[in-house]
């Protein structure tokens, strides 16, 4: 068995919008200025949230995801994140029970503060309605289910001169203690975009902007009483995973810049830790990969605004195309997917010739589109399922492609389905992101085809 002893506590809300990711990177940023030496995780299948806690804490920020992985996973992911911390922050996802939708809160904020057992500081942005109405929508989200694991509240985005009456109001009316308030700080915000929040290395004055609120945060509200919230949270135990089995060390290119930058931790974990050599490199700077790769990652990210620069690097694109072609052992998610492509359109719409291994183009729809959870299911055996096998996954984009391919079926989480991905024996290309923990083995096959390459390639 396997144990989890550490203070936590997970930031959640009533819906998307209400600053989670603000409030979360302040607090850390606060704990730290404490002297705490605190760890970060969010909910759900989010790449770019957890690199703004990265980015505060500079420790990998773990994404704690109940679709994607099963439980013990999850715990073993939330151990390793804490390792050396003294205080674990957890950001919630959307609303507090958004999950897969419908009727199921599978894969929430609700059902990951169950799993791990965290105590929910609920963050409050009170703009347009009274103190009384706010105190209704925390009864009704804290009684909506028996133990929702509510115990206190957050205020953001409200003035000194109101937050007294709102404290007062709220805490006679939801019996729950309020633990402070963010002032109105829009010079501080986060940048969006199409799929979230723009990256942290995109942001200037990213650092200045996270003191600020920090500094805000100590002003206007009570460390101790959060401290006495997270050190609630009991110590858990639980049976860990089967570790992958360990193998002859082996290169895999991991493209990693601006374009390039979804991956999980502990995906990139499970694969070292079954003989990947992880050798990172730059489809947008470097002219070839790395001479010891004899697989490739090449993960999510926003390739269409840097279609032009990747369209100029025609080296790498080459190197890229032959490599496939060649049979080097490839997973390309979504983005990654895009850069396969003969031809990615950018903001403008104007078309970029990319790697070029599928013939046809890549454009925005302007909306989401054959996106959330799901399962994919293989139709033939290739590299990582064979026939008939399924892997959770998750789907979120705005382009789509004239050639999505048909290899597998995903069967979204409540009913409908449809053909898409590309898989041979070589190669994984597609929309759909996975998770190398979502199914047991998963790393170790990935690796045998990339060591039978190797092998194939040097003659050995």
């Amino acid at each position: 068995m396997a144990a989890i002893d550490i203070p936590r506590l997970m930031i959640a809300a009533p819906a998307s919008g209400s600053g989670k990711t603000t409030v979360t990177c302040a607090l850390l940023a606060a704990l730290a200025a404490a002297g705490e030496r605190p760890a970060a995780a969010k909910c759900g299948p989010d790449y770019i949230d957890p690199m703004f806690h990265t980015a505060v804490t500079g420790a990998p920020s773990r994404s704690l995801d109940l679709w994607l992985l099963p439980e013990n996973r999850v715990l073993e992911s939330l151990r390793r994140g804490c390792r050396g911390a003294s205080i674990a922050v957890l950001e919630g996802v959307m609303g507090y029970y958004d999950g897969l939708g419908g009727d199921s809160a599978t894969a929430s904020s609700f059902h990951l503060a169950r799993v791990t057992e965290t105590p929910v500081v609920l963050v409050l942005r009170c703009r347009g309605m009274s103190a009384l109405t706010a105190a209704a929508v925390v009864r009704g989200i804290r009684d909506f289910r028996p133990q929702s694991g509510i115990a206190a509240l957050l205020l953001n985005g409200v003035s000194p001169a109101a937050y007294p009456r709102m404290k007062g109001v709220l805490e006679a009316e939801t019996g729950l203690p309020v633990a402070g308030f963010l002032p109105p700080m829009p010079e501080c915000g986060l940048e969006s975009r199409h799929l979230g929040l723009v990256a942290p290395g995109e942001l200037p004055g990213l650092g200045d902007k996270v003191a600020r609120l920090a500094a805000a945060l100590r002003e206007h509200a009570d460390l101790s009483l959060l401290a006495r919230v997270a050190g609630s949270a009991p110590p858990l135990t639980y049976a860990p995973p089967d570790p992958e089995p360990p193998g002859e060390s082996v290169g895999v290119a991991v493209a990693e810049d601006a374009a390039f930058s979804f991956y999980y931790p502990d995906s990139l974990e499970l694969l070292t830790e079954a003989g990947a050599r992880l050798l990172p490199f730059s489809p947008i700077r470097d002219s070839a990969l790395p001479a010891e790769a004899a697989g490739l990652l090449l993960g999510g990210g926003y390739p269409e605004l840097f279609a032009r620069e990747l369209a100029e690097n025609e080296a790498m694109g080459q190197a890229v195309r032959a490599a496939v072609a060649g049979g080097m052992p490839a997973v390309a998610e979504c983005g990654g997917f895009l850069y396969l492509h003969q031809g990615l359109a950018d903001a403008e719409g104007r078309v970029w010739p990319m790697a070029g291994v599928f013939p046809g183009e890549a454009k925005s729809s302007g909306r989401l589109k054959r996106f959330g959870y799901g399962t994919l299911t293989a139709r033939g055996d290739g590299l990582l399922l064979g026939a008939g096998e399924s892997i959770p996954a998750h789907s979120f984009h705005y382009y789509q492609s004239s050639c999505p391919g048909e290899d597998f079926t995903f069967c979204k989480a409540g009913g409908r389905g449809w053909a898409e991905g590309w898989q041979s024996r070589s190669l994984y290309a597609g929309f759909p992101h996975l998770h190398f923990g979502g199914r047991q083995g998963l790393a170790g096959r990935f690796l045998a085809a990339c060591r039978e390459y190797r092998k194939g390639r040097t003659g050995e």
